[in-house]
């Protein structure tokens, strides 16, 4: 590989070429400030911040964007480099919503770091800021234009990580802003509510619906029962929130934790993974045999029936009639495990620690109430939520004895563990699927081809003596390409995975801030691990789930099953 040499201050340095500056510094443990970048994201050099100064070259460039070339000397902290730095982020916090204190980004804020490292303790230019309406209105993301710098960043996820492209620029110079087609709320755009657009976000202007309250509330309230489950992504996610390292898998201090924050009983969403692959997998055995619509998909991703109702109305049939696991906890909690308790269901809190935004949106949706008055799920907090509680609280939770979870929905798989990463739900239905319909044990039960980061992945598998191909979308831009397949009758597939954001739920919308695809691989691998070091790998050896039809579901897809963990979905108008 060829190499350029130059210099960066008073250091000899050399990198590959074609490298930008930004990267060649890094290498060489060089910090250069930057706003609009991010290591998944374009390059746009919207911001100025990351400016350098190269000797002999009259105007300052942008590191993140300027190749390096041969023989160059590059000043990074030069005088008219930092005087530069310093007015761009003045001018920026002249037309920004600067009330710190009351932003939820406060103290884990780009801008906010920013000033603080370059010595802005009072601004030179007065405020400019008109205040505009803050977008309030869906269950699950808060746009607040006031506090936008038009980095852009959310334009870029929304648009070319996601295919969907909700987000506009519109306006120019002082005018500029960046809201949804015709300036409509949110809720009136096609929005899936995936919410990376909150989770690259550098400042508090897109953020999730703020629930903690609700759940403080319900917890003091002697008169609740308390109730939460823990989604598979956030024993290796949840770690990232008090500074423990990325990856860390921390399953029994999350019980514990959670214990002490007052929730009565502490159970695993793992338990119903374990029951969406028992009635999906059904599903899919009985579509095969009976001439069912196929390829089926998987309905687990709030997000991803989101974009199918609005963008693909017409595959909608091709969609698992199955709840997401979020959703038949909820339906399970206040039929079965009431009843179990003898708790009256309208005493019954239920919260949900979800790596999602979706998730919130999900939990409003009509048809998730069995009674069909009250929400099934009661609450839904984000990773970045929960970390905000447990600093509210004052736990240090690094040094909390493991505890396990209660039951009678704690016992689980590794199956159901798995539905974090990318793929885990294809291979937990396919650990299932195959040794209920071949009628012998798999010889290996670990399925490689759908693990990993890519795109499009695909497994070939027989199944009753015939080759069967499966697939699974990683992130929205290429579900569209499944989708458009199909809805065009060209689809090879039997059954197709899909997950809205990228690497699965590890990836969501709710986790936490600065997850980039390194942190996400790191999450994956501790997710394998999980499944790795569980006594039970398959959903339908797990006992608590046999038990749970021997004595209240009778078998997959009964009619008591049909009521409690399926649903429908419903083709909504696409506003754009």
């Amino acid at each position: 590989m060829d190499k350029v040499r130059f210099r960066i201050n008073s250091t000899e340095v050399e990198v590959a070429k074609g490298s930008t500056i930004l990267d060649a510094a890094r290498q060489y443990n060089i910090h250069i400030p930057t706003l609009c970048y991010y290591p998944d994201l374009g390059i746009k050099s919207d911001c100025r911040i990351c400016v350098v100064e190269i000797e002999g070259q009259k105007g300052l460039v942008t590191s993140c964007s300027t190749l390096v070339r041969e023989g160059i000397t590059v000043f990074t902290n030069s005088p008219r480099v930092l005087n530069a730095r310093k007015t761009i982020v003045e001018l920026i916090l002249a037309n920004h919503d600067a009330n710190c204190t009351a932003c939820p980004k406060n103290l884990n804020c780009e801008l906010q770091s920013l000033a603080k490292k370059l010595g802005i303790e009072h601004n030179r230019y007065e405020s400019v800021l008109k205040l505009k309406p803050i977008d309030t209105g869906n269950a699950a993301l808060v746009r607040n234009p006031n506090r936008c710098i038009k980095c852009a960043r959310c334009i870029d996820v929304c648009k070319n990580i996601q295919g969907v492209g909700v987000l506009e620029m519109m306006g120019r110079s002082h005018d500029m802003s960046i809201h949804p087609a015709f300036h409509q709320p949110l809720s009136d755009a096609f929005c899936t509510f995936c919410g990376q657009c909150a989770s690259v976000c550098p400042v508090g202007a897109i953020t999730e619906k703020d629930d903690t309250d609700r759940v403080w509330k319900a917890l003091h309230d002697d008169e609740m029962t308390v109730i939460c489950q823990v989604a598979p992504s956030i024993r290796v996610s949840l770690g990232e929130e008090i500074q423990l390292p990325v990856g860390s898998i921390v399953t029994g201090k999350i019980v514990s934790c959670l214990k002490l924050m007052g929730f009565n009983h502490v159970f695993d969403t793992d338990f119903t993974a374990d029951l969406t692959i028992m009635e999906e997998g059904s599903e899919l055995i009985e579509r095969l045999t009976h001439g069912g619509v196929l390829p089926m998909m998987t309905s687990c991703c709030p997000g991803w029936i989101n974009f199918a109702e609005t963008e693909f109305p017409e595959i909608l049939p091709h969609l698992s009639s199955c709840k997401s696991p979020q959703q038949m906890f909820g339906a399970l909690a206040k039929t079965y495990f009431a009843d179990k308790v003898k708790l009256d269901p309208s005493k019954l809190f239920v919260v949900s620690i979800m790596p999602c935004t979706a998730k919130k949106y999900e939990a409003k949706r009509p048809e998730m109430r069995i009674n069909g008055e009250d929400p099934d799920v009661d609450a839904v907090l984000t990773t970045r939520e929960l970390g905000k509680m447990i600093r509210q609280m004052g736990i240090d939770f690094s040094n909390l004895e493991e505890a396990d979870f209660d039951h009678p929905f704690g016992i689980t798989s590794g199956a159901g563990a798995i539905f974090g990463a990318s793929g885990g739900v294809m291979e937990a239905a396919l650990r299932t699927v195959a040794e209920i319909v071949n009628q012998s044990p798999l010889d290996d039960i670990d399925f490689l081809d759908v693990r990993g980061s890519e795109g499009i992945k695909e497994v070939t598998v027989e199944l009753g003596g015939k080759p069967l191909h499966f697939a699974v979308s990683n992130n929205l831009k290429n579900a569209r390409k499944l989708a458009e397949e199909v809805k065009n009758g060209t689809s090879k597939y039997q059954f197709i995975e899909i997950m809205c954001c990228p690497g699965g739920c590890i990836g969501g919308g709710g986790q936490p801030y600065g997850t980039i695809a390194k942190t996400r691989d790191h999450r994956i691998q501790a997710t394998y691990q999980v499944d790795q070091q569980m006594a039970i790998r398959k959903s339908h050896e797990n006992p608590a789930i046999q038990d749970l039809y021997r004595t209240y579901l009778e078998q997959p897809l009964s009619h008591k099953s049909h009521h409690l963990l399926h649903t429908h979905y419903y083709a909504r108008v696409n506003s754009h």
